[in-house]
């Protein structure tokens, strides 16, 4: 039987040896980095912000009273003058002689704030009325003359509610005069009124 060599042994524990002690070899790899996420944009500032779209709603927007020179007047006594506002230059309530009553609004702006047919308009549209096109405008309005003052009066009736309002131009600025209420109401109070605006007059 055949007898294996100590010396034989000994050499193949020696191999054994000589491959465990071998070096691992190390591989490396560059990997891409990540770009780095853009910032945000910074949030715009007051000075920069945009404006509102033209033509959008006016609920938020702060419009401009008139500044600078006034007009005067005189109310008949039978008004009742209320508290001014920030945005009315006065206001009146006109009783009629039943149980209704009538609002005075005076306002002023500056410029034309959009003439007179843009005025008119808005005032038609307040009473559920078409708008008028440009080609109607003079024979809605009359105008007169008060104190050198250039008054343009329109009447306009929609449904039971009536305005009776006044454009008067004056100073840079365009100041409003416009009478609200019943039909009946307004109708009573329109030779007081036509009669008021004929006191109007640079302060």
């Amino acid at each position: 039987m055949f007898r294996k060599s100590p010396l034989a042994g000994l050499a193949l524990i020696l191999l054994m040896a000589a491959g465990g002690c071998r070096e691992a070899q190390v591989t490396s790899y560059r990997v891409k980095k990540d770009p780095e996420p853009a910032a945000p944009p910074p949030a715009a500032s007051p000075a920069t912000a945009p404006a509102p779209a033209p033509g959008g709603s006016m609920a938020s927007t702060p419009v401009a009273t008139a500044e600078g020179a006034e007009l005067a007047w005189t109310a008949p006594a039978a008004w009742t003058a209320k508290a001014g506002s920030a945005m009315r230059r006065g206001t009146y309530i006109i009783k009629g002689s039943g149980s209704g009553e009538a609002e005075l609004a005076i306002t002023a702006f500056p410029g034309d704030v959009g003439g007179d047919l843009a005025n008119v308009n808005r005032w038609r549209g307040q009473i559920g009325l078409p708008p008028l096109v440009a080609g109607d405008l003079e024979a809605a309005l009359t105008r007169m003359t008060a104190n050198g003052l250039p008054v343009a009066v329109v009447d306009m009736t929609g449904g039971n509610q009536r305005i009776l309002g006044a454009i008067v131009p004056f100073s840079g600025s365009t100041w409003f005069f416009k009478l609200t209420g019943p039909d009946a109401v307004v109708a009573e109070a329109k030779p007081a009124f036509l009669s008021y605006l004929q006191t109007l007059r640079a302060k």
